[in-house]
């Protein structure tokens, strides 16, 4: 696999108060904010974090700290293809996403969600959410 990007997602019922310190405290640059999910910029575009709100249901093989590691790569269509052949299941099955992405969650051997995914253009509904 080639990984574009690695980032890390918290899940947290905190994710405007999240948002909020990163802003004050790290002059974190806002990127996409549509309120359950928030992605932040730090310095250099290669330099994020994120923050959701746990969404229903959630994946049940994750880890309860609320830990997820998001994955951009290019093709995620033969990453899943690859990771599943390979014997691994997805806790979230490979899918087109309004947001604008297009992707997967697998467990890693901690329970840590890994989410695998390609960009795609957001729907209509979330291009308003969009800061870039």
């Amino acid at each position: 696999m080639i990984v574009n990007t690695l980032s890390a997602c918290i899940a947290t019922e905190k994710v405007a108060e999240s948002r909020d310190f990163y802003v004050k405290h790290f002059d974190a640059k806002v990127t996409f904010d549509c309120g359950w999910y928030v992605n932040l910029q730090f310095g250099k575009e290669t330099s994020e974090l994120q923050f959701m709100a746990p969404q229903d249901p959630s994946p049940p093989a994750c880890n309860p700290a609320g830990l997820i590691y998001n994955f951009s790569v290019d093709d995620v269509d033969a990453e899943y293809r690859r990771l599943t052949k390979a014997g691994l299941i997805p806790v979230m099955p490979l899918e087109e996403h309004p947001w604008g992405d297009r992707g997967f969650s697998i467990p890693d051997p901690n329970g840590v969600c890994l989410y695998i995914y390609s960009d795609r253009e957001p729907s209509e509904e979330f291009k308003q959410y969009c800061k870039n």
